[in-house]
């Protein structure tokens, strides 16, 4: 039971994190994971879904609503044209340099967990 309790404290306190981080940031925290996980380089839609542990299908809702705010693009693949890689526009880049700079304060077990 202490475990289950502990789980229930790290969602209690990610809960709250994620609603001041839509609050500072404008995104939700998966979209905010998407784009950190384009920081580093272009990746497909399985790939991006794979990293941030989300259906495909979810992850093709998040894809299409940060790439209408204009956060990210899409790029037909050098080697096969027929497969699509997203890439960090020039305003996500900015987007990601705020939430690099972010001072959302981490709360409970997450203080812990996070340094």
């Amino acid at each position: 039971m202490k475990k289950l309790c502990a789980i229930r404290d790290i969602c209690r306190a990610l809960g709250v994190f994620e609603s001041d981080f839509l609050k500072e940031h404008d995104i939700s925290l998966n979209e905010g994971m998407i784009l950190c996980s384009l920081k580093e380089s272009r990746l497909s839609s399985g790939e991006i879904a794979k990293q941030i542990n989300l259906t495909c299908s979810n992850t093709s809702k998040l894809i299409r609503t940060i790439e209408e705010r204009g956060y990210i693009e899409r790029v037909l693949g050098e080697e096969d044209r027929r497969q699509m890689y997203f890439s960090l526009t020039s305003s996500g880049l900015e987007k990601v340099k705020k939430i690099e700079d972010d001072s959302t304060p981490l709360t409970g077990p997450l203080k812990k967990l996070v340094k």
